[in-house]
């Protein structure tokens, strides 16, 4: 039996929505959602709007097969149904590792340590350190041998996976544009492995890591980005390119 839309055309629109969509902030608001954005306390005007129309937009959204979702972490993202009518795309395994890894980063000592800042260096380093480093040379090419220019292309696609998961809204840099550094938001959540009562979280999240686990079914349905703008992020330097990678040739 299907089920009925919420709001069909022949429907009087809910004044409190209507409020909602006429607000000046509705079109930026629902262009950050529709582009797979994770909109978290840190986006004040965004949240609190979201937090005051969250049901109306609900209804709103469910007429595009997606649903609007309040994590238990407090940051709101668009789920798309399969029959959904906004495009979407999946992340690539190397991005859904690096998210993995921040999430971790996000749960370790060092954050409170380091006032919550962490560098593209470090994530790559924490990569290769809790990762398999031949199994990430065969996601960059096939048939890798672990040359220096293998090494170079691995540090690039993660420098350009975190820049897409910044834009997802899961980092946000600090400093000058291409100082390297970044906080983690609470939407890496997204990553974060299933704990059973009683686990670690940061143990459960480093075995799903060791075990080379990079996929979420909820983290796949990330909505869509243009893939010529990881690309162009690497030719014109936007997210970071004064860090020096090991194998990167300056």
């Amino acid at each position: 039996m299907l089920e009925k839309n919420p709001l069909t055309d022949t429907d009087v629109m809910p004044s409190k929505l209507i409020q909602a969509i006429a607000n000046p902030l509705f079109p930026q608001v629902d262009s950050l959602l529709r582009s797979g954005r994770h909109i978290s306390i840190d986006s004040l005007d965004a949240h609190a709007f979201l937090m005051d129309f969250q049901s109306d937009l609900e209804l709103f959204y469910r007429r595009y097969n997606v649903e609007l979702i309040l994590a238990p972490e407090g940051f709101f993202y668009l789920r798309p149904k399969a029959t959904t009518l906004i495009a979407r795309s999946a992340l690539s395994e190397l991005e859904m590792l690096v998210g993995k890894v921040l999430c971790y980063l996000y749960l370790s000592p060092e954050r409170l340590a380091q006032q919550g800042i962490f560098s593209v260096q470090e994530v790559y380093d924490e990569l290769l350190n809790l990762a398999d480093e031949n199994k990430l040379l065969k996601v960059v090419n096939q048939r890798s041998s672990g040359s220096d220019l293998d090494k170079q292309k691995l540090a690039e696609k993660v420098r350009a996976a975190i820049g897409r998961l910044r834009r997802l809204g899961m980092v946000h840099h600090i400093g000058e544009q291409h100082s390297g550094k970044f906080t983690i938001t609470e939407a890496v959540f997204r990553f974060g492995a299933d704990v059973r009562l009683g686990d670690d979280p940061r143990e459960a999240q480093l075995r799903l890591i060791r075990d080379g686990e990079a996929t979420n079914p909820e983290a796949l349905s990330l909505e869509k980005q243009a893939k010529n703008q990881d690309q162009a992020e690497i030719e014109n330097g936007e997210d970071e390119q004064t860090t020096n990678f090991s194998g990167v040739a300056e």
